[in-house]
């Protein structure tokens, strides 16, 4: 994630808070050691101005590289940034998670919210207590700073349904998967590509009510194999949560439909790999989470030091050298990336 711009982002930043003692920042290892918790500062260490980044939940590979981005803005810039989370894919525990962060008294918060509208109180309860707080993957939110996202959520649904519509030839039943009903860019996603889909493909017809998966894809595993029984015409699966064409595909796999469903979504080319070779997905879409959460450290430390953020404006990562400022929204300028099995050895992550 190496970019040339960073070096002039961070002194305009030092130059914004060149009195600022300069903390290393510190990250988690992939391993949880039994604990809820992943990440955080070293024993001892204070946190107090701290700036945290709170996935939806640890361990998995799109908020493995999350981490990633976070400890590279920390080496970056020697600011005390760090990533904290919970393993469960439950919004109690991240709302516990915040709620600790709070009376740490951290700095500021990057959170991507499990469920939007479940961390509303909690993230009022940040700003009140005067800690920035910048979210991720959450449009709607009412109690954030600011909230950035790579690209206008409605037009990265349409191009999944686009692509799900080339592998199914235009014709036949399909299925969509959210890894929440209360996941907002889920939610915009995919009726974004139900729309798409009644005005451009009429031969297409959606099965069923949005499935919801919670990001796990044991979950989306199963909920394939209750579509293959229920419609055995099933031409297609459209997923959201990085977990659910992982779980699709593998019974996709299992069933020895490869070249009968069409199996596209949101994910990482490490998780999906295997899968792509194998042709039990066909593609995946996706962003990169490092680089997001890149971007939300920058935002947040410059809130941190007073500082107004403008349209236009290089925030010295890839795909955020052009911002635009809708309202509290804040668009990054970097499309999405597309992944067969052609490409998918191209990405590290």
């Amino acid at each position: 994630m190496t970019h040339p711009k960073r070096s002039s982002i961070f002194r305009t930043l030092a130059a914004f808070a060149a009195s600022a003692a300069l903390l290393a920042g510190c990250g988690s290892t992939d391993s949880d050691s039994g604990s809820d918790a992943a990440g955080g500062a070293d024993a001892g260490e204070d946190t107090a101005g701290a700036m945290v980044t709170v996935p939806k939940l640890t361990g998995i590979a799109w908020f493995n590289r999350m981490e990633e981005g976070v400890n590279e803005y920390a080496d970056d810039s020697g600011n005390n940034a760090y990533y904290q989370g919970s393993s469960e894919a439950d919004a109690a525990a991240q709302v516990k998670v915040l709620e600790d962060l709070i009376a740490s008294e951290v700095g500021a918060l990057c959170v991507t919210p499990f469920q939007p509208d479940a961390v509303e109180q909690t993230l009022k309860k940040a700003q009140d207590a005067g800690i920035v707080v910048v979210t991720h993957e959450a449009p709607t939110i009412k109690n954030a700073d600011y909230d950035v996202e790579a690209f206008h959520n409605a037009d990265y649904g349409v191009n999944l349904m686009d692509l799900l519509a080339k592998e199914m030839g235009e014709e036949g039943e399909y299925a969509l998967m959210v890894g929440s009903l209360s996941s907002t860019t889920h939610m915009e996603w995919v009726e974004a590509a139900k729309k798409h889909q009644e005005e451009k493909y009429p031969n297409m017809t959606q099965v069923g009510d949005i499935i919801e998966t919670s990001d796990d894809s044991q979950k989306a595993y199963e909920k394939m194999q209750e579509l293959l029984s229920a419609y055995p015409n099933l031409k297609g699966v459209q997923g959201s949560a990085s977990t659910d064409v992982v779980g699709v595909g593998q019974a996709v796999e299992e069933a020895g439909l490869q070249d009968t469903i069409a199996v596209v979504g949101t994910s990482t080319p490490k998780d999906t790999k295997a899968l792509l070779e194998s042709g039990a997905i066909d593609v995946i879409q996706f962003w990169d989470p490092g680089k997001a959460a890149y971007a939300q450290n920058v935002i947040a430390k410059l809130l941190m030091d007073g500082e107004t953020l403008e349209d236009g404006m290089d925030l010295g990562v890839e795909g955020y050298g052009s911002i635009t400022i809708e309202d509290k929204i804040i668009y990054g300028d970097n499309a999405w990336i597309n992944v067969t099995k052609d490409n998918a050895d191209d990405y590290d992550f």
